[in-house]
């Protein structure tokens, strides 16, 4: 199942903020042997957000998506999911509950005063959602049909998306079940390669093989880590294949590299 992430805001792309929940999302899921299949960056455009949103529900894809989802003129992500999925917005009744009890919690006026009740448009979800509830300040964001969404602000997306990862999506946990097993090349181009991985992709199609090239390691200098990356018992036999097959192409193999999920 495809594990992908939004990051939604004009602010973003503009520069105006630095994004800093790519490489937290990446931490996040690698700390439960989980990874990341896309990422994709998107500004705050409603038709944007509604192909993207109308693609990835339609592949079935598990989404976690970080902002857009306030309710002044500029957040489009609610309505957008709500679109791409043809259903209605509307007031979800935890979400409206949990909203009040924070506008009493800090003082903020009537219930029924203009402000407060604008507020509760951060409550208007797609129909057939849950919430995710919001240990910052109690204004929860949502999901439907696989897709998590959360705010913008760190200090609320990350503890948000901890709960998702560790509750409805606990059983994609992966630790210990997922291996990465390289060999670090000098001498050797990835042209030369190539036959050697599609040989052992079509040979063992249960695993991943992959070819990382740098050119300034201050050990190897310019080099190929190649390896192969998949089930644990799947992963050794593919490995071996490999082995055997660059021993035919004479290359020169600095170190090996084990990494475990």
């Amino acid at each position: 199942m495809a594990i992908g992430l939004y990051i939604i805001g004009d602010e973003i792309l503009s520069g105006k903020r630095r994004d800093k929940h790519f490489t937290q999302v990446q931490d996040l899921l690698a700390a439960r042997g989980m990874q990341l299949h896309w990422a994709q960056y998107l500004s705050d455009d409603p038709a944007l957000l509604h192909m993207a949103l109308r693609a990835s529900f339609a592949r079935g894809d598990v989404v976690l998506s970080c902002g857009g989802i306030g309710a002044t003129p500029d957040d489009h992500t609610r309505q957008s999911a709500a679109a791409a999925l043809e259903v209605p917005l509307e007031l979800h009744p935890e979400a409206k509950c949990l909203i009040q009890q924070r506008i009493v919690a800090a003082a903020l006026g009537p219930l029924d005063a203009p402000a407060n009740v604008q507020r509760l448009q951060m409550g208007m979800f797609p129909r057939g959602s849950a919430i995710i509830p919001n240990p910052y300040n109690q204004i929860p964001g949502f999901s439907i049909h696989q897709h998590f969404f959360v705010p913008g602000f760190p200090v609320m997306a990350w503890p948000m998306l901890a709960w998702v990862l560790d509750g409805p999506l606990k059983h994609l946990h992966r630790i210990g079940s997922y291996l990465e097993r390289a060999v670090v090349l000098q001498g050797a181009m990835e042209s030369d390669l190539t036959p050697l991985m599609e040989r052992i992709e079509r040979e063992h199609a249960s695993v991943k093989v992959f070819s990382l090239p740098s050119v300034d390691h201050p050990e190897w200098g310019r080099h190929i880590e190649l390896g192969v990356k998949g089930e644990p018992q799947d992963v050794d036999c593919a490995f071996d294949a490999l082995k055997q097959g660059l021993a035919g192409l004479k290359a020169q193999i600095r170190t090996e590299v084990v990494r475990k999920l």
